[in-house]
């Protein structure tokens, strides 16, 4: 059986890993636009420093089910 401290735990690592994406957004978005008012042709790397924490938040997913798959397959 799943208790309530179980599901928390695999909860948590998405949980970390949204917040700690959001904190790091907000500092590389405001200096990824500033590159790009001054060089109109680094779009592609903007994306990428832009799309880079997302990293973040896909492993906390991929944890997540990892951790939901060995509790519930102990039972």
């Amino acid at each position: 059986m799943v208790g309530t401290f179980d599901l928390i735990g695999v909860a948590l690592p998405i949980c970390a890993g949204a917040i700690s994406t959001g904190i790091a957004m907000s500092s590389i978005g405001s200096a990824a636009m500033g590159y790009l008012s001054e060089n109109k042709n680094a779009t592609g790397t903007a994306m990428i420093f832009i799309a880079l924490p997302e990293t973040i938040v896909i492993l906390g997913f991929v944890m997540s089910f990892l951790l939901l798959g060995a509790i519930t397959s102990t039972g």
